[in-house]
């Protein structure tokens, strides 16, 4: 599918529908190609729950808040 810088704007569903339907979708600029929009492969979209970083602070005992005060530090710490 081809489309133009307005298509992006306000045809927006049409270019999603498209993704769907596992096209690619060239993006044209005064009638000529300036990039392509490629769909996904499944294999790429996983569960939250298979992520590497998922539960990786399963064992802390430290409380969520006193993680983040410490990991961004006071506002005025100089």
């Amino acid at each position: 599918m081809n489309a133009s810088i307005l298509d992006l704007r306000y045809k927006t569903s049409d270019i999603l529908a498209a993704l769907e339907k596992r096209e690619s979708v060239t993006i044209l600029y005064h009638g000529k190609p300036k990039g392509t929009i490629i769909p996904l492969e499944d294999s790429t979209a996983g569960k939250v729950c298979e992520h590497e970083f998922f539960n990786m602070y399963a064992g802390e005992t430290e409380a969520v808040d006193e993680v983040m005060e410490r990991l961004r530090g006071g506002r005025h710490d100089l």
